[in-house]
Parts: C-alpha cells; structure tokens; sequence
C-alpha cells in the first residue's frame, strides 16, 4: 500500500512539474524533482503507456539540435486531479488523526 502511495505521488509531482514547464530536460526535472534520471525516465514512460503523457520531438532546422516537449494530455489532467484529490483526503485524514492524538495527551 505505501509502495503505491509512493508510486502516486511520484506520478504527481511529474504530472505537475510537466504542466509547468512542458520543455524543461529530462536532467532538469529530475534534479528539480530529487530523481534520479533513471527513475525519472520509468515514470515518465509509464505515464506514456497509460496515455497521461504524449512526447513531441521537435528537431530545430538551422542547427539541428533536437529537443523534447512534454504534452499532459487531458487525461493526463484528469488523472493529476484525481491525485490531487487523493493527496489532500490522505493529509486530512493525517490532520485529524494528529488532532485527535494530541486532544488525548491533554
């Protein structure tokens, strides 16, 4: 269940951190995100395969350098949502537990 919850959360902050800056490097996001890049590059694929993620690559004509953006598809969006929603109703339940806990030390 925890390893799952971990799973989420890591399918979270990319989902999050794609939408904001769709062509930041693979390199970047991990740093940002505190991944490695190989554990940036399993999520990102298994978002691809459950169709969350779509991956342009764009190849720039006067230098041919080749660069990748990152699309949240709208399913994408509804899947971050419902992570979203998952998050908060955990640290609700979290900040009343931690309530109730201290009501009990009193």
């Amino acid at each position: 269940m925890q390893k799952l919850k971990e799973k989420e959360q890591d399918n979270f902050e990319v989902l999050r951190k794609i939408y904001k800056n769709p062509q930041a490097s693979q390199r970047k996001m991990a740093q940002e995100l505190g991944f490695s890049l190989g554990k940036l590059n399993y999520c990102l694929k298994a978002l691809k395969d459950k169709g969350f993620v779509k991956i342009k690559n764009f190849q720039k004509k006067e230098d041919k350098i080749n660069y990748i953006q990152y699309v949240v598809t709208p399913s994408g969006i509804t899947e971050r949502t419902k992570l979203t929603i998952n998050f908060m109703k955990r640290k609700m339940k979290e900040y009343d537990e931690l309530k109730k806990e201290i009501k009990g030390k009193k």
